[in-house]
Parts: structure tokens; sequence; C-alpha cells
């Protein structure tokens, strides 16, 4: 379908210009939004007797975007989502969002103003351009986070940062931590070598016990084995005094 344009169309040309396009992005967004006519002879007419004030009409809102492009320009918005560990958004954040956390920091603007190639699905900082006027075009940052706390990490880091990294303090700390206990697993050691010697030296001692028992229950024999005999001997005298029966 051929339109002729009443403004700039980004991608797509100047006021007056006559250009081709879908019929179904001229239906549903061109001639709705008043950006185009259709290219018929009654239409083209009519336009080049409006053009002056048209043009007029025109120059006025690019005056007012130019007023505030400089304060537009490298706004910060926050929009809050949920999403994973990995930074993967349950759902995303469309140009209604983004010109709605626009409109809230305190620039109206429509979702049509937004120009966003694709939603956004991921956590981090996205650069997005924003149409204030078809010929002044700004970039603001939108700082998808989880939360307020992990905007302002990610603006610090300047992109999704994850979970939050653990400071030098935390890390000496931890260190401090480590180091007492390695002493006292050094300390341990010690006696765990001390009783691994004590099984060595235990049977050692045993022996000597066993042998000294052994020595002393040989002394207290040998007196016993003394006297036998000499019961013997008093026996055997005994019998010689003893006359013989004839």
């Amino acid at each position: 379908m051929d339109v002729i344009l009443l403004e700039r169309v980004y991608n797509l040309g100047q006021i007056g210009d006559v250009v081709k396009v879908k019929a179904g992005y001229a239906r549903n967004f061109l001639l709705p939004h008043k950006k185009a006519l259709r290219a018929t002879e009654a239409n083209k007419a009519k336009f080049e007797a409006q053009r002056a004030q048209i043009e007029a009409n025109n120059l006025e809102r690019r005056t007012e975007a130019e007023q505030i492009r400089d304060r537009v320009d490298g706004l910060k918005v926050v929009v809050i989502r949920q999403a994973g560990e990995t930074g993967q958004l349950f759902g995303s954040v469309t140009s209604r969002d983004i010109a709605d956390a626009v409109t809230a920091a305190g620039f109206t603007v429509d979702r049509r103003q937004i120009i966003l190639d694709h939603p956004i699905k991921l956590l981090g900082l996205h650069p997005v351009r924003v149409a204030l006027h078809p010929e002044v075009i700004v970039t603001v940052s939108a700082n998808v986070a989880k939360s307020a706390e992990e905007a302002e990490a990610q603006e610090k880091a300047g992109g999704f940062v994850g979970r939050v990294e653990e400071t030098p303090a935390d890390v000496e700390s931890l260190l401090a931590a480590v180091e007492p206990a390695g002493g006292a697993a050094e300390a341990e050691a010690k006696p765990e070598g001390e009783e691994k010697a004590a099984p060595e030296a235990k049977p050692k001692a045993e022996r000597k016990a066993k042998a000294e028992r052994q020595a002393k229950a040989k002394d207290e024999t040998a007196p016993e084995a003394e006297e036998k005999p000499k019961g013997k001997a008093k026996g055997e005298a005994k019998a010689k005094g003893k006359p013989k029966k004839g």
C-alpha cells in the first residue's frame, strides 16, 4: 500500500514522502495514528494544500521535544521483575513497561515512542531509544532487576552481577578463621602420632611385665623344689633306722 507520510517515521521517511508499506502496518499503525494518508490523488492534493500548516505543527512539536532532550537523554529507570539465578526473566519487559517507567520519572511518553527491537528478557542494564519526536531521539537506560537493592548493585557494576561478591574484608576474615583451624589440626596431629607410638610401646611393656612375673614365679617355686629332696632324704633315713622283720 502507498501512503503519504504526515511526519517523519523512523526507518521509513520524512514528511511528504510517498512510501510503500504493508497493508497491515498502514491500517493498524500509520493511518489510525495520523502518521500517514493513503496515497490517493485526492489525498495528495489535500496534503499539498495543508503542507505549510503540517510542517509548522511538526516544527512546534520538535521544538518542544528539543527543550527536554537533555533532561531525558541518559535517563535511568528501574524495572523490577522476577528472574532465575542466571538472569533469565520469568516473562519480559515490553515497550509499554519502559514507557510507564519513563512517565513515572516525570516525562510523559507513549509506548509507541519507545523504539524496542525486541522485548527484554534478561536482567541487567539495557539502552532503549525513545522518540520524543520523530526527529528527536534519545536513549534511556533500563535497569531491569529483581529488587531495588540489586538494581543499585547493577548500576555500580555496570550490568548484571548475579550473586553479590564478597568484599576483601570478608575474605580476610575467612582466612583468619582458617589459620587457627590449621593450627588446631597440627596440634591434633601430634597427639595422634604419640598415640600411634603408644600401641607399639605397649606390647614391650607387657612382655617385660610378663617376664618379670615368670621370673618371680620361678623364684617362688625354687625353694619348694629344694625342700622336696630333704623330705625324701628324711624318709630314707627313717627307713634305715627301722629294723627289718626277720
